[in-house]
């Protein structure tokens, strides 16, 4: 959310590093949520401070069909952040631009306890999933430039800063973009290096949030032309975001009765009572973050045809606390008992070579991505209420068989890898028939462990090998993909073009490891289903090994008429696809993959000589076999496919240039998002969805969660001379309709629906030479919106104790930027 501003120069001649002068910034920065989904590409050649009056909306270059193409010129519902409209929206995370893009949402409680663990879904293609590490794919897709950079538990969230757009494509983007693209596909597209000047830019920022600490954002970059041919990019940041989350002292007591397996004569009797306290973890503002990273970019042009970009990027984000509260503990409030913090580390190297064989584009990458993630967190939700319902705090002693505090934490590491390979070609972009063929594949492994623990658990209760563990997952994950695609088209006359397009696809998923209890614990689960005379990693044993594979294709057809050289109506049919899988319950049969078929109907226009651009789209998608995620017995995530869906839903968007200093957009999303069978939770001797049941958990009708039936924001950017310099005051509005927290009916109830909020940003900034100076506040009237809440087990048994995930709070910062050439 902080952001800073690093603008490209293109000068004719060159500098060379030396001439960089030093700078130091602090920053102020420009608030400017305009409406992400219209992005307006004002050309502004010639600025207020010269007295110009250039108004007309400049072209907004995209690369969406994997081909350089004008965005007003592509039949997809596209919505294109720039470069200066990142900075002018103060993006610096996906917090920041999830809320300019009416059709993307996020979900997951995952995303409560860490950065790049949320998950986005868009058009309402949602069903809830609590984002676990054995969950589903996502169903949209995320790439850094040419690289998906998705992982199962989610996206990682790279700092945006010096960024050349993000793209946001709605709808189904299988046949270009693979699997995780079943509802559509982001594309961050970074700014290269130019070897044909130099430039550079530093900023500074210092912000303040209401409730909470100070926070801090320090970013820069430098394009060092090295030869004619070849130059070097190199991009920093470090930024800490500011705690605004108390975690007040209190106490919990253990108490209950003792069930009947413990046998006379304490069956039945109450069990003596056990208080703790958090003394020891209370803290205030104690959700902070901390984040590092840098990109560095080499560009060598080979001849006029042919160049290679090898690209690394990195960063690493650690921290403390939740970004949640207990409204049962008060607002921005929880009562948690034991330390919890996180550390998330990626790096990704990948190579593009782009070049001509005659006059056919030809594009290689290649890319590889280590993640590494660990956290501690507070699990004692779980025990309390699970403990008092059922009285299992009855099994829990020490060695000496004394009744001890059963709270228990968790202790999870993973490690992800993904290495990706795509080879594509394409004819020539003004010829009457074109095409784009290609292939590509991908490799994904994730290392799981997650130790559940009790301190001073008895041995006979803990995991083998792993004191005061009172249940252990330790698995291996794989999923492999490969496909065969192409697009092509054809112009039937200078008005009217044809498209099909298609891809032919592989899956290939695996599960296998260990999860459960101790056999002292458990007769059914853990080492007490051990296949015999196994080993596994460090556990115990192997308990299960499981793998689904699956090949099918997709399609797409589209038909594009053009009213005039301005304004264009299309037609698409479209399909996307997540895998099936293997669900981390072993004994559970696996998910099938799920298919999603959009029918839609687009216009693109722009009006009075490029004054003012409308664009809009209406659709139905029918999601077949959805893949639903919940958490079921003893904490563990369940998918299931849960019958059909229906997504109805009108998306539109508007920028006018008023006058060469006024410009306004807005947008809006609206859907209606429903089941269209009865989900039973249950299937048939086949595996499919049961659909006739006499009590369905979600009936005919349901609405689909998380997505909202509207989605809005608007903008307005006031530019003018103040004493010969540039400058702005901005104001934008965002609202989120209500929306429902769970499909079923009974979790639904007792966690209850998100009710909408609004929220406004404001803005002001001025530019002296090569100084900008910006002040913003953000949620000025410091609403306390719901993103998102959550029980940390199933929510009944835990909906005693749920969190809401919430806006940040008001937040007032400064930025300072220097730019060099």
């Amino acid at each position: 959310m902080k952001i800073s501003t690093a603008k490209n120069r293109s000068h004719a001649r060159r500098r060379t590093f030396a001439r960089l002068p030093l700078a130091a910034a602090i920053s102020l920065v420009c608030f400017a949520p305009a409406f992400a989904a219209s992005e307006a590409g004002q050309d502004q050649s010639s600025s207020p401070a010269t007295g110009a009056k250039q108004t007309q909306l400049g072209e907004v270059t995209v690369t969406a069909q994997k081909r350089v193409e004008n965005a007003q010129a592509v039949p997809i519902s596209i919505d294109v952040l720039s470069t200066d409209k990142l900075t002018e929206m103060n993006v610096s995370d996906f917090n920041d631009w999830v809320k300019l893009l009416p059709s993307l949402s996020t979900s997951s409680s995952q995303g409560a306890y860490s950065p790049g663990f949320g998950q986005f879904s868009m058009r309402g293609v949602e069903s809830g999933s609590n984002g676990n590490h054995s969950g589903p794919w996502p169903s949209v897709s995320v790439y850094l430039d040419e690289e998906p950079i998705t992982t199962i538990v989610g996206n990682i969230d790279p700092h945006i800063y010096d960024i050349a757009r993000i793209e946001a494509l709605a709808g189904p983007q299988g046949t270009l973009y693979g699997a995780g693209a079943q509802s559509g596909t982001i594309r961050i597209i970074t700014n290269k290096p130019d070897p044909t000047a130099f430039s550079a830019s530093v900023s500074a920022e210092v912000n303040a949030i209401d409730h909470g600490s100070t926070g801090f954002l320090t970013e820069g970059y430098v394009n060092l032309p090295l030869t004619q041919w070849i130059a070097l990019r190199v991009v920093g940041w470090a930024k800490q975001d500011a705690g605004y989350i108390d975690n007040v002292p209190g106490t919990r007591t253990y108490t209950g009765i003792y069930p009947g397996g413990v046998g006379p004569p304490l069956a039945g009797t109450q069990i003596p009572p056990i208080t703790i306290n958090n003394a020891s973890a209370a803290r205030k503002d104690y959700n902070f973050t901390d984040t590092r990273g840098a990109r560095a970019a080499l560009k060598i042009d080979l001849n006029d045809d042919w160049s290679i970009t090898p690209t690394v990027v990195g960063q690493g984000a650690h921290g403390l606390g939740v970004n949640a509260f207990d409204p049962h503990v008060g607002d921005l409030k929880v009562t948690h008992f034991f330390p919890e913090n996180f550390e998330d580390r990626w790096i990704q190297s990948a190579l593009t070579v782009q070049g001509k064989i005659g006059n056919f584009d030809v594009v290689y990458s290649i890319s590889h991505l280590d993640r590494s993630d660990h956290y501690d967190q507070d699990y004692s939700d779980y025990s309390f209420w699970y403990d008092t319902l059922f009285g299992y705090g009855a099994y829990i002693h020490d060695k000496n068989g004394n009744l001890i505090d059963p709270s228990q934490h968790i202790h999870a590491a993973d490690k992800y890898r993904k290495t990706s390979n795509e080879l594509r070609v394409s004819s020539p972009k003004d010829e009457r028939f074109r095409y784009t063929v290609g292939v590509f594949a991908q490799r994904q492994s994730h290392n799981i462990l997650q130790d559940y623990l009790i301190d001073n658990l008895g041995p006979d209760l803990s995991v083998t090998g792993w004191p005061n563990t009172i249940w252990l997952t330790r698995q291996i994950r794989n999923d492999n993909d490969s496909a065969i695609f192409g697009e092509m088209s054809y112009d039937f006359t200078d008005r009217l073009t044809g498209t099909v397009g298609a891809r032919f696809f592989h899956t290939d998923d695996s599960l296998k490891g260990f999860f459960g209890y101790a056999a002292g614990y458990s007769s059914s689960q853990g080492e007490a289903a051990c296949i015999p005379n196994t080993t596994f990693l460090d556990a115990p044993c192997l308990e299960f090994a499981k793998k689904t594979t699956d090949s099918d294709h997709i399609g797409r057809a589209n038909l594009t008429y053009k009213l005039d050289d301005d304004k264009m109506l299309y037609g698409t049919w479209s399909e996307g696809f997540r895998p099936g899988g293997i669900n981390r319950r072993g004994t559970l049969p696996p998910y099938q993959p799920d298919f999603l078929t959009n029918y839609e109907f687009g216009w693109k226009t722009e009006w009075f000589d490029h004054h003012l651009r409308w664009n809009g789209a209406v659709f139905q998608e029918n999601w077949k076999d959805f893949q639903f995620a919940v958490v079921g017995a003893n904490g563990l995530t369940e998918i299931r496919n849960a019958n059909q869906a229906r997504i109805r839903g009108f998306e539109s968007n508007l920028v006018w240039s008023a006058s060469y200093n006024l410009m306004l957009s807005g947008g809006i999303a609206l859907y209606h998002a429903e089941l269209t069978e009865n989900y039973c939770g249950t299937l048939d001797v086949n595996e499919h969805p049961i659909t006739d049941c006499a009590a369905p958990l979600a009936p005919k009708g349901a609405r689909l969660p998380i997505t909202p039936k509207i989605k809005s924001n608007f903008t307005a950017r006031y530019s003018f001379n103040l004493f010969e310099n540039e400058a702005y005051v901005q104001g934008a509005a965002f609202f989120t309709g209500r929306r429902r927290s769970d499909l079923r009916t009974l979790e639904g109830g007792i966690l209850g629906d998100l009710p909408g909020y609004a929220t406004v940003d404001v803005s002001a900034g001025m530019k002296k030479d090569k100084w900008s100076f910006d002040v913003y506040m953000k949620n000025a009237f410091d609403n306390r919106g719901e993103i998102g809440n959550y029980a940390e087990c199933q929510a009944t048994f835990c909906g005693g104790t749920t969190y809401i995930i919430p806006t940040m709070p008001r937040t007032i910062g400064m930025r300072v930027t220097r730019d060099f050439d």
